[in-house]
């Protein structure tokens, strides 16, 4: 920042110079619009300090609701309540973009001007068509899109869903003429760059994926494949995919599997290629698919998680469903997404990802699990608490400051010395994941900083250990933890615990580095960047004195 400004100075003296030897331009400039070499200057001083003061403030996080959280509203139902209703039920949730399969009209519209981003798709049925008439992609778009955006958000178009795996070798050949046609209609009318055309697959294309590193689409895919995978490179698309844990514990019931898939403490899976060691299914997967790409060349294209989730109930033979598994894995999974963390392959950045779904959908063929991946009845209420409510998580805290909780304890639980990042990683979402308030670790919290793994994981760990019984089972995190009489307290980042001393600062915590104490906190700016703008106004308003 301080080398921007100083660039910005050195232009401003520059053009202050020229503009008080009164070239020709400018003695035409003030003839032609009649203001003076100070005024010029006033409004140049005040443009130029506006303008790096946004400049500045856009680089903050502040505390909205999270863009790389969206879900799926499946309509195979005859119990569902109106689009109305729906959106009022999105817009009180921390969801920002929605997924259709299809493009209904009622739902569009009634999204109309709530910022969501809408996903909608063209049916498999519809392949055919698009693929063979160009006329049928644009009549596509006029009835799909036109009549609703922008007002309705619409972000993505996707072009059917799991074709490659649906073992009909024409509509397999159908789907890339398809979704061509599709983007030059949305080309046609000025759209190309600002509505993205993709096709959703199921984790079936791959042919392998595990270890992730060895991540590779089927010999028998990758035909097909490859001319999508450059559709999607040149025209900036996403490769939306259905990554399922469930699936995967379901063919392998051994607990240390489930709690792997579910985001809970366990002793985690080791990849031999690259030596990482994986704490949850959900990030193996999506690295086995990113290395997937890489070795068809095609590592640069973004990765969408169009469909995943958990069940809440299924038939007495079925193994996995129940409320306990859906809410940890979903309520995990938006913890581990909030915590910006990534995957080892692509970490600092949330996949964006569609939770599937929105309401349970009771005409859904198949066995009773199919009927109850829902995160809400359609009465509106919560089939379960995923922490998807303004009111949880990172909404919940719109302060900053750290709750003070109820303090019985006498000490602190932290992290222990030896813990990797990757287990302190699985015992930080499954913590945020039991209904504890990390707020004061999302960004523009009062614990945000700093922005690592050790830091959020010890505010995290003692967050859930003062809430429960305070055993010292309730600190073990399976090993990675431990009871500390030493407050970990810092700044306003103040940490409940020890017996009533929650609101103190006490002894700086480890986790803290002085190079950290300097950033920001809850979206301010820092002091550097106040005193910059100052000097920059100062400087400037005295060579306007100095020009008169």
């Amino acid at each position: 920042a301080q080398t921007c400004l100083s660039w910005k100075l050195v232009s401003l003296y520059n053009v202050t110079v020229t503009v008080k030897k009164k070239p020709l331009f400018f003695n035409q400039l003030i003839k032609t619009h009649r203001i003076s070499v100070s005024s010029f200057l006033t409004i140049m001083a005040i443009s130029i300090y506006f303008s790096l003061l946004l400049i500045f403030l856009s680089h903050f996080p502040s505390s909205h609701a999270d863009p790389f959280i969206g879900v799926n509203i499946g309509q195979v139902a005859d119990n569902l309540p109106p689009p109305s209703e729906t959106v009022k039920l999105l817009k009180s949730s921390s969801i920002e973009k929605v997924r259709l399969y299809g493009a209904d009209p009622a739902i569009i519209k009634a999204l109309a001007g709530t910022g969501i981003g809408i996903v909608i798709g063209a049916g498999n049925g519809d392949i055919p068509s698009l693929a063979a008439d160009p006329n049928a992609a644009s009549q596509w778009i006029n009835s799909n899109v036109l009549p609703f955006y922008p007002a309705s958000k619409i972000i993505l178009i996707t072009i059917g869903n799991e074709v490659l795996m649906s073992g009909d070798p024409n509509l397999v050949n159908q789907l890339l003429p398809a979704m061509q046609n599709v983007q030059k209609a949305l080309e046609a009318t000025s759209l190309g760059g600002k509505i993205k055309v993709s096709t959703v697959h199921s984790m079936t294309v791959l042919g392998s994926s595990d270890p992730p590193s060895s991540g590779s689409f089927a010999p028998g895919s990758q035909a097909g494949l490859k001319g999508i995978l450059q559709f999607l490179s040149d025209t900036g698309s996403p490769f939306t995919i259905n990554p399922y844990p469930f699936f995967a514990y379901r063919d392998d019931t051994r607990p240390e599997t489930l709690a792997f898939c579910l985001f809970q403490p366990n002793p985690g899976r080791v990849d031999g290629n690259t030596g990482i060691k994986y704490m949850n299914m959900f990030d193996a997967q999506v690295d086995a698919v990113h290395s997937a790409l890489k070795s068809m060349g095609f590592e640069k294209v973004e990765i969408v998680v169009a469909e995943t989730g958990w069940p809440s109930r299924g038939d007495p033979n079925e193994v996995g469903p129940s409320v306990d598994n859906a809410k940890a894995y979903n309520g995990n999974l938006i913890a581990h997404l909030k915590s910006m963390v990534g995957t080892p392959l692509m970490p600092g950045k949330s996949v964006d990802t569609y939770i599937f779904a929105l309401y349970d959908e009771n005409l859904k063929p198949g066995p009773s699990s199919e009927r109850a991946f829902g995160l809400f009845k359609t009465d509106l209420s919560m089939a379960y608490d995923a922490g998807l409510a303004k009111s949880s998580g990172s909404s919940s805290n719109s302060s900053g400051q750290t709750p003070s909780g109820k303090v019985t304890s006498t000490g602190w639980c932290v992290p222990r010395n030896g813990a990797t990042d990757q287990q302190l990683q699985a015992s930080l979402d499954w913590a945020c994941g039991q209904g504890i308030d990390c707020g004061p670790i999302q960004p523009g919290g009062a614990c945000f900083e700093p922005n690592n793994v050790a830091s959020h994981a010890a505010f995290a760990m003692n967050m859930y250990f003062q809430k429960s019984p305070k055993k010292p089972t309730d600190c073990d995190f399976s090993q990675t933890a431990t009871l500390t009489s030493q407050n970990p307290s810092y700044n306003r980042c103040v940490y409940p615990g020890g017996g009533g001393g929650a609101g103190s600062t006490g002894v700086m915590n480890k986790y803290v580095s002085s190079d950290k104490l300097e950033s920001k906190q809850n979206g301010a700016v820092e002091p550097k960047v106040y005193s910059s703008l100052s000097f920059l106004l100062i400087f400037v308003v005295s060579l306007i004195f100095h020009v008169n």
